[in-house]
């Protein structure tokens, strides 16, 4: 079966999955203390949105290298929020079961993410024109 084009960063799968997690953040972080709106709140909504903003930044960079640096970059926000995620269930902002969702949604979108950073990597360059 042959694979579908890749035109915009909406028809990638880790994208759709990135926008599902940041759905999830939001709800988990709703229950959250309001004590808590400008800290961790705050964190685990901003790290989550990252993560699909910057693929979508960099897929209109339109260049490779920048394109990998913004993948790069949203990685690092999914080891953000990750970190971010199991300090809330540390300090009792929220439990385990409660945030297992958000949890294993962020480890598939980092698994995703870093194939697609392969992928990509590893993909033939064009030759550059001649002068």
């Amino acid at each position: 079966m042959p694979t579908k084009r890749i035109v915009s960063y909406r028809d990638l799968e880790v994208w759709h999955e990135a926008m599902g997690l940041a759905e999830q953040c939001y709800v988990l972080t709703k229950r959250f203390p309001h004590s808590e709106q400008f800290g961790l709140t705050s964190q685990i909504r901003r790290a989550a949105v990252s993560i699909a903003s910057n693929m979508a930044e960099g897929h209109a960079r339109r260049t490779r290298q920048s394109y990998l640096s913004y993948l790069h970059i949203a990685a690092g926000s999914q080891a953000e929020l990750e970190t971010q995620l199991e300090l809330a269930v540390r300090v009792g902002l929220t439990t385990e079961r409660d945030s297992t969702a958000c949890r294993e949604s962020a480890a598939l979108v980092g698994r995703l993410l870093h194939g697609l950073i392969r992928a990509i990597e590893q993909k033939p360059q064009p030759p550059a024109p001649n002068p």
